[in-house]
Formats: structure tokens, sequence, C-alpha cells
């Protein structure tokens, strides 16, 4: 999600001591509840993960295709017929989804001590706090339906509720709990609503409509087995235009994928650069269209290489650019290139911003013989154009290490790092507006200079039952906001998963 404000935090504040006593009766009450499970059911299966899948799934040996719309998801689930009602729909193309992912977070460290007197800080706390969704989708195969070869459309929609941890001390930069905010607090929010053409057995696709960009490109579905917002739903620098439409946020765009091989893709994209994506103003239900904001377009390309080496080791390595023509303010020059820290007069405005990225992740060690067992790196930088950006840039890092318990086959390990540096026109002007008495507000929330931060997480997923995952981890903020002057921040919480059909 973008650093953009969305709307006030609707949770309570907790005391400094509730955030331990909550996660530890909920651990037990998981340890009481935990049985084995007949089959998978991970985090790279939430709904919001359906798009990614498509993406990062090769195209089979033999293709065993009944029709030529590829077979839709279907994840194991706490109600798997849905008591008839989803056998049913799928019997006739209609493929129907229900979900509820809910995240918790609580400091067990103080934040930075408060100065009342100061313009800069605000009255930091320490405390906790609860964020989720709700996210349903509908995947239709017309040609399963009424014959209509080769389409389907793919819709998705979600309620979101609560708020994040990390603005308690001072964090704007990374969300504690990645599903918060863009959901425009209603009971329902449209995230995406297009149509998808499919030809050449599978090797052409075509997709149109209400879509999110982020979906398509720079992601991948092991992203969100964290919960930090600085790499799930994708890693942030992704987002960090205001015009870049990511999950929950849709735009009128479309893009082509083609695969002229087995294991390679290779896709184009084109995204109308809609101001105010993030703003009740204009996107608080998702379901207004008229396009009255678009004021410039984006354009991704990426392309794709999924190996599988030796006794299946799947792999995906990915790199890709994107030009933007949506008009974007410099983060250090005015429209007479001088500093407009210092001269007050308005930014520079660039139409031709750019960034680039790569992207892999790697199967590399099987547990016990069960290649669905075992333990996947991942890794990857990305690069803005630092003229507009708040990153210039951000590299990622991470295991996750599946099945490592003989008696646990679907527990997951995961460990992931992220490191976002700042770029130096917004670590000038913030030292400039430092500097001049006449500021009394530094840009993105900001109350030091900003020049990079980093996070870590630790976590550990418990398959607890058929459809339901309960996931403790801790979360590490080193140098919050991107400042200096702000303390380190660790917090406990932890994640949960239920896939309801």
């Amino acid at each position: 999600m973008p650093i953009h404000p969305l709307r006030p935090g609707s949770m309570k504040r907790f005391h400094s001591s509730r955030p331990i006593q909550i996660f530890s009766t909920l651990w037990f009450l998981c340890l009481w509840f935990i049985a084995p499970a007949a089959k998978a059911q991970v985090l790279d299966e939430i709904v919001g993960s359906e798009p990614m899948l498509r993406v990062d799934t090769p195209l089979p040996a033999h293709s065993g295709y009944t029709t030529s719309v590829p077979p839709f998801a279907r994840p194991e689930a706490l109600f798997p017929h849905g008591f008839g009602m989803t056998d049913w729909l799928r019997k006739r193309g209609i493929a129907f989804l229900l979900d509820n992912t809910n995240e918790f977070a609580g400091a067990i460290t103080p934040p930075t001590k408060s100065y009342p007197n100061s313009q800069h800080f605000a009255r930091y706390k320490q405390g906790a706090s609860n964020a989720g969704q709700y996210a349903a989708s509908i995947n239709v195969n017309w040609e399963q339906l009424i014959g209509l070869r080769g389409f389907s459309t793919h819709s998705i929609l979600v309620g979101r509720y609560g708020t994040t941890a990390n603005r308690m001390f001072g964090d704007w930069l990374n969300h504690a709990s990645e599903d918060y905010g863009g959901g425009g607090n209603v009971v329902v929010h449209l995230v995406m609503a297009y149509g998808e053409e499919t030809l050449l057995g599978g090797r052409l696709s075509i997709a149109a409509g209400r879509m999110s960009e982020m979906s398509d490109f720079q992601n991948s579905p092991l992203f969100c087995n964290f919960q930090n917002g600085s790499i799930c739903g994708r890693p942030k620098a992704a987002t960090d235009s205001s015009f870049t439409s990511g999950y929950p946020a849709a735009v009128w765009g479309g893009r082509i994928r083609g695969r002229p091989s087995r294991f390679l893709y290779m896709e184009l994209g084109l995204y109308a650069g809609e101001n105010g994506i993030y703003k009740n103003e204009q996107h608080r239900t998702g379901f207004k269209f008229n396009g009255g904001n678009i004021n410039g377009f984006r354009l991704p390309y990426e392309m794709g290489w999924e190996p599988i080496f030796g006794k299946n080791h799947p792999g995906h390595y990915k790199i890709g650019g994107v030009l933007m023509t949506a008009p974007s303010p410099d983060n250090y020059y005015d429209v007479d290139g001088q500093p407009y820290a210092l001269t007050h007069r308005r930014q520079d405005l660039h139409h031709d911003g750019y960034g680039a990225w790569f992207m892999a992740d790697q199967h590399l060690l099987t547990h016990y013989k069960d290649s669905k067992r075992g333990i996947t790196a991942l890794w990857g930088f990305l690069y803005n154009d630092k003229r507009i950006a708040l990153r210039e840039w951000e590299a990622y890092g991470g295991f996750i290490d599946r099945g490592l318990i003989r008696s646990r086959p679907f527990d997951t390990l995961g460990i992931a790092f992220t490191y976002e540096k700042i770029a130096p026109g917004v670590q000038a002007t913030e030292a400039m507006m430092l500097d001049n008495a006449q500021y009394s507000r530094l840009p993105n929330h900001a109350t030091g200079v900003q020049r990079h931060t980093a996070v870590l997480e630790v976590n550990y997923a418990i398959h607890v039952w058929r459809g339901v995952i309960f996931q403790p981890l801790l979360e590490y903020f080193f140098r919050p906001n991107g400042q200096g002057n702000l303390r380190d921040a660790a917090l406990l919480g932890f994640k949960s998963h239920v896939e309801i059909f």
C-alpha cells in the first residue's frame, strides 16, 4: 500500500501490556486445537494472490485443459464443498472463494519520548492494533457456461477493518499490518473486475477492465507469507508513486501476456494514472468508473523465466520496468530549478517517470523426499526515479521453509528482511526545512531527515485445521520512518487466515 494517509484508525489502542496477554492467549488456544491435516493450505493461496498465481504458473508439460480457459484455483477450505453451493457452481464454470485474513501487532518496546513543546514530534504511544479483511472472488469460465471460447472474467471484492500499529511509534513508511487502508471503510469495496481472453492453448492471454497493475507486475504470491507492509502484498518501493494501482485499488487498464515457451513469459500493460486512487473522494467503494481523474498512464513491461531444476525445484526469475506519464512533483527542485524548500515556489512536475526491478525465488532443498516441502529463497531489487520517488531503491531477501518438522508437513517458517533507501532529493529537502523556521511540518509525516530504513520479520505459520492458518510473528523496525531520531521498534503479533469456501 502507498504511504499516503487513507483514513483515521478505528480500533481502540490497547495498554502496552495487552499485546503480550492477547498474543499468549491466542497462541495457546491455537496449540490446543492443532490437528493433522489431509492436504496443504498455505498463505500463497489467499484470494488476493489469484492473479499472481496465474502469472507464476508455467504451462503444463502436456496440456490437460478440457477448455482453453486455464483452470481456476481451488485452495483447501474450511467448507470445501460450500454446503453443495460451490460444487454446483463449479460444475457450471463459476468459481466462488471467500476468505478472511486478520493481522494483529503490538509493540513490546517503548516509542521515542515525546516533546510537548516541539513543533515536529507527535506524542507517540506504546500499544497494539488489529487490522484485517474479508475477501470474495468470482471467476467465471464463459466457455463452459455459454460456449464463448477462451473467455473468462475475474472479480474480487473486499471489506477492510481496523488500523495499523506502526503509526503509534512514528513510522509512515511500512505498515505493521498490511491489511490496512485502501478499502474505503465500507462494507463492500470493489478491487477488480476484468475480462480475459486465452488463446493458443494458454500461450497468449489478453485482459482488460478494472485492474490492479501490481497484481500482474513486480509481485509474487510468496510475499504474503509475511505480514509487514514492506514486502506484503508487494515490496513497498513498487507502489512508491501514488499513481501506481495496487490491491485493493484498481484503475482502467489492460495487459497482454505471451508464453513463447513453457518456462518463459513476457507481458506488457497499459494502466491509467488516476489521481487520488487511494482517497475516499474517488475510490471509496471502488465502483466509481467515470475516469474523470485520469491524467496520465503507466506502461509496465516484465519478462519472467520459470525453470524447474533437478527433481522438482521450481524457480521464478523476473525483470521489468515501467514508464509513467502522470505528472509527479520533483522532490527537490521548483519550476525554476531551485530548491523549493528555500524558494517556497511550486515543485517542478515530471511526465517521464520510470522504475525497474529484478525479483527471484528458488526452491533449494527438499525435506523428507517430499517435493512440496523444503526451503525456498526469495530476493530482489527495485529502483525508482530518484527525482520523484520517496524510496530511491529497495532490496529484500528471505527464506520460506515449509514442512521442516516431519509431523507438520504444511507448517511454514518464514524470515524476511527489507532495506529501503530514501531518495537524495527528499533527504536534502527535509534537511533544508528543518533549518528553516518557516516550516512547521515536513513531507511524508517526517519528524527528522529520512535517510534509510529496514524491517525484519520472523514468523511460523501453523496449519491448524483444514483451511485455517495461524501465524505468530515478530517484526523489528530499524530506524522507523527512515529517521535516526526515532527508536527502533519491536512488535509481537499474529496473522490468521481462514479459507471459508
